[in-house]
Formats: C-alpha cells, structure tokens, sequence
C-alpha cells in the first residue's frame, strides 16, 4: 500500500515547521529599535528572548551579549516565551519520532492510530509557538525599548510565526489518518457465503447437498424390474 498523501505532506510540513521554528527561537532579533537618540543612525538594536545585539548596517559590525539595562528580559511575554520555545521543540521533536513510526513508509501499512497520535502532539507543539509569538507581537510597542527609537518586529519573530503555523498544518494533515481508523470499525463484517462452508460430507469446503436427488430414480427401476414377463407365463 503506498503512503496517503496526508500523511506525506504533514512529514513536510512538520519538518519544515520545526526548523522555522528552531531558527525563530535562538535568532537574537525578535525586535529591531532603530534611530535611536544618542546612537549613529544606522546603529540597530536586535532584541531576542536570549539576547540583545547590536549592529551597525553601514560596517556590518555586530556585537552580542549587551547588558539589559531596561529590564527587558524581566518582562512576562519575554518570559513566557524562553519557556514555550523550548517545550514547542521538545514536543515537536517527540512527535516526529512519532509520526516516523506511524507512517511506516518502509513498510506496506502505516499504523493510522499512531499516526494521529502524533499529528495531535505537532498541532498542540504548533500552538504552543504560536502563542508566545502572538502575544509578543501584541506586546511589541509596549516592552522596554531606548528612547525615541523605531520599533519593527525581527525576523525571528516571523519565522516563529510561519513555523508554528506550518507545525498546525502538519499536525492537522497526519490527525486526519483518525479517519481511517473510524472507516476500519464502521465497516460492517458480512457473513461468510455458505457455498464456502464445508458441508457434512464435503471435503474441499464446497456446499454438498445432503438429499440423494436420484433415489426415486433407482427405486421405480427396481419396482419395473421386479414385474412378471409374458414369458414367465
């Protein structure tokens, strides 16, 4: 039996998703403050939920590991998403595992069952990316930030945007071989024919009829012979 093609298009989909998303996490540019007040104006300054850089565009000189002087790391949605990130990865990593001995592609059945096991654990994973991001974004002009600065959203935050939503789609794609499953025990179980029941006196399996069709047959012979001749006369 070939593979659903559910069950491949969710493999992609999850890997893709937990790249993205492995990315997003340790990228040190969750958000960008440019033009800031006592700064060259083409120095930027890169927050992430690890670290904060900054990087001056007209040199390409980058420098990490700045002291947090605003307190940024302290702030709750930053703090919800160094613990989220990482779980999201965990799980996402456990359901792949997962879902590689659901489909089975080396063999002929996939295991339907496991395979939406694993598709539900790579859908909470997706969800559990996805809020921290959401929430940080809702909370991006509102977080710590140097003075008089311009506030965007880096690219980390993105790719965890687009690999938690690619980790949801993937999940959603292998929790449809559930499907399946519930098709295996609706179908109803017919009964075996009975021209493949072995009969009493049958011994290939076939249906025997167990009335002997030719013994009226054989007893009017026998009257017919017992009847007397003109010349036992």
């Amino acid at each position: 039996m070939r593979t659903p093609t559910a069950m491949i298009v969710g493999m992609v989909l999850c890997h893709c998703g937990l790249l993205l998303t492995f990315t997003g996490t340790v990228a040190p540019s969750w958000r960008q403050v440019s033009h800031m007040s006592n700064q060259p104006i083409d120095v930027v300054l890169e927050q992430g939920i690890w670290d904060i850089c900054t990087e001056q565009q007209s040199t390409h000189d980058r420098l990490c590991g700045q002291a947090d002087e605003l307190a940024y790391f302290e702030q709750v949605p930053v703090r919800v998403a160094q613990g989220m990130m990482p779980t999201s990865l965990a799980l996402s990593l456990l359901g792949l595992v997962v879902a590689a001995l659901g489909v089975r592609c080396w063999q002929k059945e996939p295991q339907h069952l496991l395979a939406g096991v694993a598709g539900l654990m790579l859908l909470l994973s997706g969800l559990l990316s996805l809020v921290p991001a959401s929430w940080y974004t809702h909370e991006l002009w509102t977080l710590p930030a140097p003075a008089e600065g311009t506030l965007v959203a880096g690219y980390g935050l993105v790719l965890s945007y687009l690999g938690s939503c690619l980790e949801i789609l993937g999940g959603l794609a292998l929790a449809l071989s559930f499907h399946h499953c519930c098709k295996e025990r609706r179908a109803p179980r017919l009964p075996p024919s009975p021209s493949l029941e072995a009969g009493p006196w049958s011994t290939t399996g076939a249906f025997c009829n167990p009335w002997d069709v030719l013994e009226d047959e054989r007893d009017r012979q026998q009257q017919r012979s017992t009847l007397p001749c003109d010349s036992d006369l």
